[in-house]
């Protein structure tokens, strides 16, 4: 536009997502067994920088202690089918089954019955008894709803998650849960998620946020970006909250780990994430090709269920194998999708990294063209 006027079009920010990125070597290279990937989340300790989303197709309880086995951390729904049923296997087995044309409407009945706050204890204690730290996820509305039974439970960690989470909702209908207050009393550590901004995400690291989930719809199984035209590329919206936590830190002394949610299909895809500052990704879609996930070969958007304005869909990502596989291998593809914590510990050791944090001292390029330079034999098989 010309003359004294300025547009919104004019002063656009570009953003990027992890195909826009390339990791550039450096100067040094390290051998693979040097790498260090563990680290400490929240009080528990991560073989890798890894966590599964909490959606039912990814995880049950016995899914949690499998993963956990693994290194990995997993977190469970609390509005999720283990807590609406007793047994959920017809649940399961119901969406399964369910034709394209019926599933949105199998979703909202089965998910319309309500939580059994009876079962917040018993699914805790068979976590406990399958190996894995009692980690849950929930919604702001239903934490206030079931306060009482999460604090009061052996809870390792929350994850307050919603589809945008901000320091200060307004609401003339109900009353916002007040996140300071509650984790003030909560008395276990309190992520909460999920931001793409740098200022929401420095507002809830002073309200208590023992950590920050980043990422709005870039889930392979969420539609928001499309239904509400929102959303950030995954590689901006981590590395504006990491310059959040960074800062936070400066200012405080006290560190807030950042966790990339959503978009991450490949083992460069998490390397590329914890180059932009994050200190670990969850990831749903890739496990739910495991062999041990609930879902059978679906997954499923945790907005999916909505019965007015559904935000996810099913999509069918198959079973290729365990999830031992997936995450250590040895994998069968060449695609990056398997043996993701060796993938990642080979570009560290390509890129002369030792730890997680270390790579946020790569240098990294805007290369569009990286991915496909050279590859038109490989897209024509």
């Amino acid at each position: 536009m010309s003359g004294p006027f300025i547009s919104k079009i004019d002063t656009l920010r570009p953003a990027f997502g992890f195909d826009d990125i390339s990791l550039a070597p450096g100067t040094d290279t390290i051998d693979p067994a040097d790498v260090d990937l563990t680290q400490e989340f929240c009080g528990i300790p991560l073989a890798e920088p890894i966590i599964a989303s909490a959606m039912d197709a990814v995880v049950s309880p016995t899914t949690a202690g499998v993963l956990r086995g693994l290194g990995s951390l997993a977190f469970i729904n609390l509005e999720g089918l283990w807590f609406r049923y007793e047994d959920p296997a017809a649940q399961y087995a119901t969406i399964i089954a369910a034709t394209a044309d019926k599933v949105q409407a199998t979703f909202a009945e089965l998910y319309a019955a309500p939580i059994r706050p009876e079962l917040i204890a018993r699914r805790i204690a068979e976590m406990r008894a399958a190996g894995a730290p009692v980690a849950i996820a929930a919604t702001p509305q239903a934490v206030g709803k079931y306060a009482d039974a999460l604090i009061g439970a052996d809870v390792d960690l929350l994850l307050i998650q919603s589809q945008v989470s901000s320091a200060r909702h307004i609401a003339s209908g109900y009353a916002p849960l007040e996140l300071s207050e509650f984790v003030k009393r909560a008395g276990m550590p309190v992520a909460i998620g999920n931001t793409t901004n740098a200022e929401a995400a420095y507002a809830l690291m002073e309200q208590g946020a023992a950590a920050v989930f980043v990422g709005v719809g870039p889930g392979n199984a969420c539609t928001t970006r499309e239904v509400l035209g929102i959303g950030v590329p995954q590689v901006t919206a981590v590395s504006d909250v990491a310059a959040a936590r960074d800062a936070f830190f400066a200012a405080t002394g006290r560190y807030v780990p950042v966790v990339a949610d959503g978009g991450i299909r490949k083992g460069g895809e998490i390397a590329k994430a914890l180059a932009v500052g994050a200190d670990a990704v969850m990831i749903g879609s890739p496990l739910a090709r495991g062999s041990e996930a609930p879902g059978g070969g679906f997954n499923w958007g945790m907005a999916a269920p909505s019965p007015t304005l559904p935000r996810g869909t099913r999509i069918n990502v198959g079973t290729v194998g365990s999830m031992e596989q997936i995450l250590h291998g040895p994998s069968r593809v060449t695609d990056g999708s398997e043996n993701l914590a060796g993938a990642v510990r080979q570009s560290a050791a390509a890129l002369g990294v030792q730890n997680v944090r270390g790579f946020r001292n790569v240098e990294v390029i805007y290369a569009p063209a990286a991915a496909t330079e050279g590859k038109s034999w490989q897209r024509g098989r």
